[in-house]
């Protein structure tokens, strides 16, 4: 896993998040997580991972007429050009919900989140599709980032390690 952790199981959102189906179905669990409070003004996360939600949720919000903004957070700089972490049509000062496919014990997210705030963006919440329970909500709780799921392994029959 991205957190180092072995883990018996493997979750490939990717199988869901590229399939037409599963894209929608996804974007619009988020866009319907996200309508619970204060809509932000775009969504984004660590590339590659977050890219399909992005571009879902993206595009599934102009459908539902309600436009939000997506960005991208590179795992490195460019090393040219602006050189930044961040891509997109967001500016400093923008409200953003970080998105992450699966979130073990929320590493990804809080590296996206700093990476967000370095370029001046208010992340204020972080949205998964499936939680593993093991950690990342407690750590964004910690941290003061309200987190949801659409899923956690208990949704699939699966428990934690112990």
């Amino acid at each position: 896993l991205a957190s180092g952790k072995k883990a018996s199981y493997y979750l490939d959102c990717k199988h869901v998040t590229l399939d037409p189906a599963g894209s929608r179905l996804v974007a619009e669990g988020i866009l319907d997580l996200l309508a619970q409070d204060r809509m932000p003004q775009a969504v984004g996360g660590m590339a590659i991972g977050a890219d399909p939600i992005t571009a879902a949720v993206v595009t599934m919000s102009a459908v539902r007429g309600t436009p939000i903004r997506g960005f991208m957070i590179r795992k490195e700089s460019k090393g040219h050009g602006t050189n930044q972490f961040v891509e997109g049509p967001v500016r400093p000062g923008d409200e953003v919900a970080v998105v992450e496919d699966v979130v073990t014990t929320g590493g990804s997210s809080l590296t996206a989140i700093e990476r967000a705030e370095g370029y001046g963006l208010k992340v204020t919440r972080v949205i998964g599709i499936v939680d593993r329970m093991e950690g990342g909500a407690e750590t964004f709780s910690r941290r003061g980032y309200p987190f949801a799921a659409l899923f956690t392994i208990a949704d699939f029959g699966l428990t934690p390690p112990a």
